[in-house]
């Protein structure tokens, strides 16, 4: 790697890891507004939309002018492919939050509302999934990445309980169906927040070592 592919490759790295820093950011006041209906965090979080959408254009750029000047080759090839994907993951990781937050704003009518217990957990598992999933980049750390990726199974155990729980609400008290389909949608956001984290974390594999694991889940992360 010559000096000058290596400050742009480390430059490229600090844009991404500021970027995931705010998307963590806006998952977890979204979560929080969410559990707590807090409309003035939501609206923090819909505030941040822009700045993500000028960072992932600017990383996006950045990519393409080290493909286009250094034309890099195997791991550094590797590396910068994997920032394109990882940057468009986050990308859309912050709409679904920004979702999340407008989700909360039309729940705050419903104030009779409970939601349900197993939000809060699920949430924290999809964000430390998110920090694990960028730490795994940075460190090239493949434990930590396919152990983020087993992790996408607790997120989907809480999601069928919420939905279980929302069913069984909607049919016992239909004045409570517009708020659940708030929360059910919300829920599905952050359902899909994990599963762009394990894009993540299955591109921190191929980035190490060289495989392609995506759409090979169960074969892969089941033992």
């Amino acid at each position: 790697m010559t000096k000058h592919l290596q400050r742009d490759m480390e430059s490229l790295e600090r844009e991404l890891i500021t970027q995931s820093s705010l998307v963590e950011e806006m998952i977890s006041k979204a979560s929080r507004a969410l559990y707590e209906v807090q409309v003035d965090l939501a609206n923090e979080v819909i505030e941040k939309e822009r700045a993500i959408n000028e960072s992932e254009v600017k990383i996006e750029e950045d990519c393409l002018k080290i493909l286009a000047l250094h034309q890099p080759v195997a791991v550094d090839l590797r590396e910068t492919a994997t920032v394109l994907k990882i940057n468009n993951d986050l990308e859309r990781i912050a709409d679904l939050a920004v979702n999340i937050a407008e989700r909360t704003i039309g729940l705050s009518h419903y104030p009779d509302f409970r939601i349900p217990a197993s939000l809060e957990p699920m949430t924290k598992v999809t964000v430390s999934m998110l920090r694990d999933a960028i730490d795994a980049f940075i460190d090239f750390d493949t434990e930590k990445a396919r152990d983020v990726c087993k992790r996408d199974d607790v997120v989907d155990e809480y999601n069928r309980e919420i939905i279980n729980e929302i069913y069984l609400l909607m049919q016992t008290d239909s004045e409570l169906i517009k708020p659940a389909l708030h929360f059910f949608s919300s829920a599905r956001h952050i359902e899909r927040i994990a599963d762009h984290t394990t894009n993540i974390a299955e591109d921190v594999i191929y980035l190490t070592e060289g495989e392609i694991v995506r759409h090979r889940h169960k074969e892969i992360f089941s033992n």
